[in-house]
């Protein structure tokens, strides 16, 4: 922050200390305890009558002052949105001492009725008022003026993202449109777990620490248990707990929770983020595909009353099906080679046409993951499932039963971004064992990203697994393309922040 700027803000905390204890001498009670209210500013502005002077109590925020002497106009803000209100010391006797001393941000309580001004504001007519909050902070109120073009010109405005995301409670406040994305988020996670449950899936929970992690390849977070003298991680996914469900005989289970991957952030990706994971018996990927379709679309009729969406300056719709593509045909198009009857030697020759910084991509698999990333992903707009994963990639999917060298998995896109990832489950235990082994081997060459094996898994799977179909959906990635956020950061309430710098 500015010195100059600083200097300003000290000095308006100051005056607010100041008139706290200015409150306090005159005897007026600055943090209240409760104060009840029966109305809110979107009510009492839809239900106006003119013929009606009804009695209101509302409480909320100052958010803008106009000060005339013995009478004054003022906003507030609700968790609703705004409404005027009009105050008269003739009308509020010695609360009027109180509020000349209040400032923007400011919490009261008023009681008043309900009329409309000579310039046809709807309004509340305070007759009593009780301070609830003296904020010793002053909000950084953006400030409007218009120039000679008519173009509406914003000053001070609380624009800056990290300040923003380190003082969301801030950011709450003043941006109205934030606090609705988080609206819309809380219904998006509403609709899907209705709609799971009214296909008889189950909601379950299972371990945050887990002595091994597992159900994705990345890094995990690590913590210590005292008093079992045990390492822990932080689950990176839910996967192979709900499958044990599985075998224990639930007809479908799903999870609705935090996960946490110790790896890089960006505008996609945050250590700590959202999945709902989904188990069915008796099903596969392709009776999984139907399913997705079948939940999106409900959401986004749910939600919103529609299946068109704008994200980023793209128009997005959501029809009853989704495109279907091949990976490997996709990639053979793109690059003019088999990446199944590819060397390792090829698909790095492949990727640094490509502009690939091939440092660390030293398995088939990884190469192949980032060429398609990079030659096929960003054109992926409409939703599409990508299916056709080759095995190297996959070592919790069940191979194809007709294409040799692939799984059956699928990842659905939208906007060139991946937002579900399901597979037909692996459920034979000697396969199961021998992918586990081969990631074994890859971790031993260094891939700090590969699977361990998992020996309690493996004995639940040898005690049989039905047939089954697995799907996770990032939480996060579905709310921005719903919401038209381009960065993971802006649909969570509080990311993961380097220390602030006192």
């Amino acid at each position: 922050m500015d010195n100059n700027v600083q200097q300003d803000v000290n000095v308006l905390i100051k005056r607010r200390f100041e008139e706290l204890t200015e409150l306090k001498s005159k005897g007026f009670e600055p943090f209240a305890y409760s104060y009840d209210i029966d109305s809110n500013s979107e009510d009492i502005i839809k239900n106006f009558k003119e013929d009606e002077k009804r009695v209101v109590k509302i409480a909320g925020r100052i958010m803008a002052l106009r000060r005339m002497g013995k009478a004054s106009f003022a906003h507030i803000q609700d968790h609703e949105g705004r409404i005027q209100i009009y105050l008269r010391k003739d009308d509020i006797g010695d609360s009027y001492d109180a509020f000349r001393l209040l400032d923007i941000g400011d919490i009261i309580g008023v009681e008043g009725f309900v009329f409309k001004t000579k310039t046809g504001e709807i309004s509340v007519h305070v007759t009593s008022m009780k301070l609830l909050s003296k904020t010793l902070r002053p909000l950084p109120i953006a400030k409007e003026t218009v120039d000679e073009a008519g173009n509406k010109i914003i000053h001070d405005q609380f624009a800056d993202k990290e300040l923003r995301y380190r003082q969301r409670y801030v950011d709450l406040v003043v941006n109205p449109e934030v606090r609705d994305v988080f609206i819309k988020r809380s219904k998006i996670v509403s609709a899907m777990r209705n709609f799971l449950d009214s296909e008889g899936y189950l909601e379950v929970e299972t371990p945050i620490l887990q002595p091994l992690y597992g159900g994705a390849a990345a890094r995990p977070f690590t913590t210590y248990h005292n008093t079992l003298d045990t390492t822990f991680y932080l689950r990176i996914a839910d996967e192979l707990y709900l499958k044990r469900l599985i075998v224990g005989g639930f007809n479908g289970v799903y999870e609705i929770s935090k996960d946490f991957r110790n790896e890089g952030m960006d505008k996609t990706h945050n250590p700590e983020f959202t999945m709902m994971e989904l188990y069915v018996p008796y099903k596969d990927y392709e009776w999984m595909m139907t399913f997705v379709e079948k939940m999106i679309h409900n959401i986004c009729k749910n939600v919103f009353n529609k299946l068109e969406f704008e994200y980023d300056g793209k128009n997005i719709t959501f029809g009853s099906s989704w495109k279907r593509v091949s990976m490997i045909d996709e990639l053979k198009e793109k690059i003019g080679i088999d990446v199944l009857s590819a060397d390792v030697k090829q698909l790095k020759e492949s990727a640094m046409k490509l502009g690939i910084d091939i440092k660390g991509l030293e398995t088939k698999g990884k190469l192949i993951d980032e060429i398609f990333s990079v030659a096929v992903q960003p054109e992926l707009i409409q939703p599409t499932f990508v299916i056709d994963y080759p095995v190297e990639l996959s070592p919790l999917a069940k191979k194809h039963r007709t294409r040799n060298g692939v799984v059956e998995r699928f990842e659905g896109y939208v906007a060139g971004r991946e937002i579900c990832n399901a597979f037909s489950e692996l459920n034979d235990p000697i396969d199961q064992r021998e992918r586990f082994e081969a990631q074994g081997k890859m971790r031993e060459e260094g891939d700090q990203e590969a699977h361990q094996i998992d020996e309690d898994f493996l004995r639940a799977l040898e005690y049989g697994m039905p047939p089954t179909a697995g799907l996770g959906i990032g939480i996060d990635r579905l709310v921005m393309l719903l919401t038209n956020q381009t960065s993971i950061r802006d649909v969570i309430f509080f990311p993961q922040m380097k220390p602030e710098v006192k």
